[in-house]
């Protein structure tokens, strides 16, 4: 069950790496066709977030890394992110 588990959560975690890298690729296209600041710090943005995302399994998988601290570590990056595709919206 847990191999199975650790399957799917890889899955899942590949489909997340995927599509936010393909948001973060269609942002930054928009930007060099229109220029605007805007989409570019949206594409930093997400690419930040799925640095949060990569980094965690990376942490945990292969670093051995004890569980509540890669959250944290991913749950940091992700809020910057986060914070950084606000800043896209209000700027």
């Amino acid at each position: 069950m847990v191999e199975t588990d650790t399957a799917f959560l890889s899955v899942v975690r590949t489909l997340v790496l995927i599509l936010g890298l393909l948001i973060a690729y269609f942002a930054y296209k928009a930007y060099r066709r229109t220029g605007e600041r805007h989409l570019r710090d949206a594409a930093i943005g997400f690419t930040i977030v799925v640095i949060g995302v990569f980094i965690e399994g990376v942490l945990f998988e292969f670093l051995d890394w004890e569980l509540v601290t890669v959250h944290i570590i991913e749950s940091v990056i992700i809020a910057i992110g986060f914070a950084v595709i606000l800043y896209s919206f209000i700027e």
